[in-house]
């Protein structure tokens, strides 16, 4: 008989010799009261079962921290891992603690997992086909798989084991979350970006989601094989990028952007030097000469921060030859825009937005909130003369990630800024759940290909859909 068996039939841990006091006897007597009382409901039955299995970690992960070296050093995950097994395995023969096999394991792996880890949610981590997960509360994890989300079988044990989880995550970058502060970004060791919310903004619990980086960054060829451009349009965006147009990726939430800010990065010729700047440091630029510049919010006090905005300013003064910035959201779009006018070409950046018209309507807003008394011709002739590409990205109906447009920003007429798409993503057919298409040439040239040309950069007509089939 397994050991939650026998607790649910209050037999205790069974053990004469095992070194607890009287007092952790009687806790175990009145927890072993407790479950018998609760057996006798209707419902009780698999949750008595989980009860007592939680009360069997909690009582054995609690020794075990207690007997281990503090002094190991937690990087050094299979040392500690040796001595944790040693240790989880004397304290169950010490407490004549009788487990199945299937038990054992799972009661090792969750303790190692919440003393080494990040609990529950290491698995998901090592999910290579999970690119996103959410924990709505303790007991609500979903990811996100192909695009698609789905619920997964896994849980914490209550709101303060999440807490415990969020604190690991944001401790070491000095960021806090408690009351007064209860949302915070933060990032994973390995890049993977972490949003937090807790009480009382978050009504359900503890709320987490992370977006998790590739172990291996994605390449433009991945791109094509997913579907998410065709081989034409990636020798036309590594043309740009070589030739130092200003490109902006618009899209939205989970769309691709930042993917694709990456795999436009990584055509950046290596002997540049690169300063990124960022919320929270995702980008994985492959280049030798970048510097990497993250945001800081105030401390307890509300004091310290370093916006965006900040970032962006000082970066013009660290001799840049490419800026890329994670995400334009407010103010420090208008100083984007004048570094690129002020001989800052080739920078890049992503905002959100649907479509390419709606990205020029939010730089618009977006130097407006700079909070500059600007009239409104004179930020749009700015936007016209320093963004030269607009990369619309979308998140498809069955899951998918494609550029939907490519458009150049041609300048100025009367009032309006006005662009011309040059490739254009057209649906044909939707079958088996997917969506059956292509991104297309419009058969128009940009005015930009003398830029190209100059930086020794020839592309066929055809890539443009002109003297060819299309």
């Amino acid at each position: 008989m397994s050991l939650l068996r026998r607790i649910e039939k209050g037999g205790g841990s069974g053990g004469s010799g095992g070194g607890d006091d009287g007092d952790d006897r009687r806790a175990a007597r009145q927890a072993a009261q407790q479950r018998r009382a609760a057996a006798t409901r209707p419902d009780s039955g698999g949750r008595n079962r989980e009860m007592a299995y939680l009360d069997l970690k909690n009582r054995v992960q609690n020794k075990l921290l207690n007997e281990l070296d503090q002094s190991l050093d937690v990087t050094r995950k299979d040392e500690v891992r040796r001595q944790i097994e040693e240790l989880f395995n004397a304290i169950l023969a010490e407490e004549s603690m009788v487990l199945s096999r299937a038990e054992r394991h799972r009661l090792f792996e969750s303790i190692v997992a919440d003393i080494l880890g990040l609990g529950p949610l290491e698995p998901l981590l090592a999910d290579d086909t999970i690119t996103e997960i959410m924990v709505n509360g303790p007991k609500n994890i979903f990811v996100e798989r192909k695009g698609n989300l789905v619920r997964v079988p896994i849980s914490f044990d209550d709101d303060d084991h999440v807490l415990r989880i969020i604190d690991r995550i944001v401790a070491p970058l000095g960021r806090r979350v408690d009351e007064s502060s209860p949302l915070v970004d933060a990032r994973l060791q390995d890049g993977s970006r972490v949003n937090v919310v807790i009480r009382p903004i978050a009504l359900n619990g503890p709320t987490i989601t992370i977006r998790k980086f590739f172990k291996k960054p994605l390449t433009i060829q991945d791109l094509i094989r997913f579907g998410s451009m065709t081989p034409e349009i990636a020798d036309f965006l590594r043309g740009c990028v070589v030739a130092r147009l200003n490109i902006i990726v618009s899209g939205g939430t989970g769309s691709g952007k930042t993917t694709l800010l990456n795999v436009l990065s990584s055509f950046i010729p290596n002997e540049e030097r690169i300063i990124t700047v960022e919320n929270a440091a995702e980008l994985q630029l492959q280049q030798e000469h970048v510097v990497t510049l993250e945001s800081r919010p105030p401390n307890i006090e509300g004091k310290g921060e370093i916006t965006i905005r900040d970032l962006v300013v000082n970066c013009l003064r660290m001799r840049p030859e490419r800026i890329v910035v994670g995400e334009c959201r407010s103010g420090e779009a208008l100083d984007m825009l004048q570094a690129m006018n002020t001989g800052h070409d080739g920078s890049l950046t992503t905002l959100h937005a649907n479509s390419p018209r709606d990205t020029i309507s939010r730089l618009e807003v977006m130097c407006l909130m700079a909070g500059m008394d600007l009239p409104v011709r004179a930020i749009r002739e700015q936007i016209a003369s320093a963004v030269d590409l607009i990369c619309q990205q979308q998140r498809l109906r069955d899951g998918s990630r494609k550029i939907i447009f490519i458009t150049e920003v041609q300048g100025m007429e009367g009032e309006m800024i006005t662009m011309s798409d040059i490739f254009e993503f057209e649906q044909t057919g939707f079958e088996a759940g997917k969506i059956v298409g292509r991104i297309r040439p419009t058969g128009i040239r940009p005015k930009f290909i003398d830029r190209l040309e100059d930086a020794g950069i020839h592309l066929p007509p055809s890539v443009f859909g002109i003297g060819g089939r299309r």
